[in-house]
């Protein structure tokens, strides 16, 4: 099976490995064990992938890399409006995912980094938290990387492609349209109206940029 294969290939790298084969047992594993990172097929028995992305994104940041048809963009942008960090599209090689987790494990918690002080945010490279005046702000590991990266370099403007090439690894086969996907998420969490942006502005035919 698909899922053993890719097991042998993660405990090789040194991971631990859960394995569960349906929707409502991944959800009962993830409360089980903690757990750094989730790859979750949007294709389960019992319960979908998408209501087990649900579910994890209710009380958790975790990184989560979805499986995905190839050629199904609806799926792939679905499986990002739900909070995954990360996709690889079917038929994939285990080598490839492997080298997927790889990458996003390396942008996870721990990364040292400074931190950004701004009049109502203040975003902490170092814990990889963010508070909005003073609140906590929970984001997902690819949210956290594109605020960062913006608001190292406020009012610089980037195009998606820029984005792309520079928070997802070389192995990333998708197109900049995802970028579009995880700025709407962001701004849904630290913007008073995301409909009217007041930090992640859309520098429009070009890309976007970071107001202080």
């Amino acid at each position: 099976m698909v899922a053993e294969v890719v097991e042998r290939y993660l405990r090789r790298d040194g991971h631990d490995v859960v394995i569960a084969f349906d929707g409502q047992a991944a959800i009962e594993e993830f409360k089980r064990v903690p757990v750094n990172l989730v790859i979750l097929d949007l294709m389960l028995p019992r319960v979908s992938g998408s209501a087990v992305c649900r579910a994890i994104r209710s009380t958790s940041d975790v990184p989560i890399i979805m499986l995905t048809a190839r050629g199904e963009e609806r799926d792939r942008l679905e499986g990002l409006d739900l909070g995954a960090d990360d996709y690889v599209t079917k038929p994939f090689s285990p080598r490839e995912l492997a080298a997927r987790v790889r990458a996003v494990l390396r942008r996870a918690p721990g990364t040292t980094s400074r931190r950004l002080d701004f009049d109502r945010m203040q975003i902490d490279g170092a814990r990889r938290s963010v508070e909005i005046e003073g609140q906590a702000v929970a984001l997902t590991a690819r949210e956290f990387d594109l605020l960062y990266h913006l608001a190292s370099h406020p009012a610089q403007v980037f195009a998606r492609e820029q984005l792309v090439a520079s928070l997802w690894d070389d192995d990333f086969d998708g197109d900049a349209s995802t970028v579009t996907v995880h700025v709407r998420r962001l701004r849904e969490k630290i913007e008073p109206d995301p409909a009217r942006p007041r930090h992640v502005k859309t520098v429009w035919g070009v890309g976007y940029r970071f107001e202080p």
